[in-house]
């Protein structure tokens, strides 16, 4: 992907694909399952990729590729693919980078199916994993093994709302010659770039802030070209692409993302002060809250602190309980980047899989409480969460 000098806010808008002979404004939809050839020749040397053009919408598609274009814009990546959901993204890329036998080193905080992929899934092709303390990135190299192949993590974590030091992460990666992975769906490209403290390869589910209202599931992967290359032909064959109609709209929505995500992030620390500073809350993370431990890290290499506050209610599981069933305004779901304020508890649903001990571990207590705050009025949001708590 070649790189301009355009501030994000025009890359997202306009990045787009050649007009047509119809030279429309907006790209079209291209729903279109395949695409034809001229004639035999025209076939055979685009099957064997002596020329660059649409085959079959499992490869390539129109709408798939400017929205691929835009986020590697975005990100300051060479090349990348985009994926029907997330979690087809984080398994479409660990699984086309590893082989039987290799380790991965991993951030223990991280999401819950991907927790499960690499206790449940990974195990069943001799593929083993690590999980470091995300407070404690000088103890990762003495876990580094000769198998190990891949350091991955999350930062913002979901749902914790940690903060891992990138820059660190890709010193290390570096030096040991290691991939290094990040899931940047907190942050999204606008707020957090990893490519720049390191990162080889970022990934995003296109269904939280890139699509930003709730509509459609989405994962995108980018980053190098030569290992991109790896993840799309592993990916082109098993076949979890993105629609056409998807790629469509979250390049429509990529347009209004800085805007949402300024909005977001204004909403998100308001709430997070309000909370912090009731009587009937123990504990809030907010990465540009300056109580966050580590809020010097956050102003490091986040422009502003995402959508996501994470809390814990005072009165345990019940008291808990008793604050998501008095929500009235808000939205009780287990998504987050919406513009309608999402209400989630952890621990039985999007880490529900994990073990008691295993949530412990990273923080997640049956009392914690995650918000992705919306576009609605601060006003309105914080009177629900007032009377919730009241």
């Amino acid at each position: 992907m070649k790189k301009n000098n355009n501030k994000f806010e025009t890359n997202a808008i306009r990045t787009q694909l050649k007009r047509t002979e119809n030279l429309e404004h907006s790209v079209p939809l291209y729903l279109t399952s395949s695409f034809v050839f001229e004639d035999a020749e025209d076939m055979r040397a685009s099957f064997a990729e002596e020329k660059e053009r649409n085959i079959y919408s499992r490869y390539s598609n129109p709408n798939s590729t400017e929205f691929i274009d835009k986020v590697c814009q975005m990100e300051g990546a060479e090349s990348g693919f985009a994926f029907a959901s997330g979690m087809a993204a984080v398994f479409s890329t660990l699984a086309a980078l590893l082989d039987s036998g290799d380790h991965v080193l991993s951030a223990r905080s991280i999401f819950g199916s991907t927790h499960s992929l690499f206790t449940n899934f990974f195990p069943k092709w001799n593929i083993d994993h690590t999980y470091f303390k995300i407070d404690a990135l000088e103890e990762i190299e003495s876990l580094i093994t000769p198998k190990t192949k891949i350091i991955y993590a999350e930062t913002p974590t979901n749902p914790g709302v940690d903060v891992l030091d990138l820059e660190e992460l890709g010193k290390i990666a570096k030096k040991n010659n290691l991939i290094l992975v990040i899931d940047n769906c907190f942050a999204s490209p606008y707020l957090q770039q990893p490519i720049k403290f390191g990162a080889d390869l970022v990934i995003h589910s296109g269904t939280k802030l890139m699509d930003g209202q709730g509509r459609v599931l989405a994962g995108i992967t980018v980053g190098s070209a030569e290992l991109m290359d790896k993840v799309y032909r592993f990916s082109r064959i098993t076949g979890p692409a993105l629609s056409p109609f998807n790629a469509w709209v979250l390049s429509k929505s990529l347009e209004t993302l800085a805007i949402r995500v300024d909005r977001h992030c204004e909403n998100a620390l308001k709430l997070a002060e309000y909370l912090e500073a009731h009587e009937n809350i123990n504990w809030v993370k907010y990465p540009f809250l300056k109580s966050h431990p580590k809020y010097e890290i956050a102003i490091k290499q986040m422009k502003a602190g995402g959508c996501v506050v994470a809390f814990e209610v005072k009165g345990g599981l019940n008291a808990g309980r008793e604050f998501f069933d008095s929500i009235k305004l808000l939205s009780l779901s287990a998504n987050l980047g919406d513009s309608r304020t999402i209400v989630t508890h952890p621990a039985s649903t999007t880490h529900s899989k994990l073990s008691v001990e295993e949530r412990a571990a990273v923080g997640i207590s049956d009392g914690t409480v995650r918000i992705s705050v919306g576009l609605e009025h601060i006003d309105d949001i914080i009177a629900d969460i007032a009377q919730a708590l009241g």
